[in-house]
């Protein structure tokens, strides 16, 4: 754990996508995402709702983390990259939340993951 982090690290976390900018979430079958941390490496995997799988890598400092990503789409197996950083917070009910600034198409993007309990 860093000097300046305030948050429990978020390895073994599920988090949830709960909006986003770049297309209308699912709520029935949101893109889940499974964390893992270790001395401030940050990696994991998604799938779910527009997103065939996907994958992340990055690092952490402080309760802000940066990412490489890579998916394959649903609707036309093309390959998306990108880089990203989020912000971890608490929500109301004492769970992590993820606030997603991230480049995608050529354009500013902004999504929303909670924490599930599974």
């Amino acid at each position: 754990m860093t000097v300046t982090q305030t948050l429990p690290s978020l390895d073994g976390r599920i988090f949830k996508m709960v909006s986003s900018t770049t297309s209308a979430v699912n709520p029935e079958a949101p893109s889940v995402f499974r964390y893992f941390e270790q001395d401030g490496v940050i990696w994991g995997d998604y799938t779910g709702d527009t997103v065939t799988i996907g994958k992340f890598v990055g690092t952490r400092t402080g309760d802000r983390i940066w990412v490489s990503f890579v998916h394959v789409l649903v609707a036309d197996g093309s390959v998306v990259t990108g880089d990203g950083e989020s912000d971890i917070e608490v929500d109301d009910d004492g769970m992590l939340k993820l606030i997603e600034h991230y480049e995608m198409h050529g354009a500013p993007q902004l999504s929303v993951c909670v924490e599930t309990a599974s």
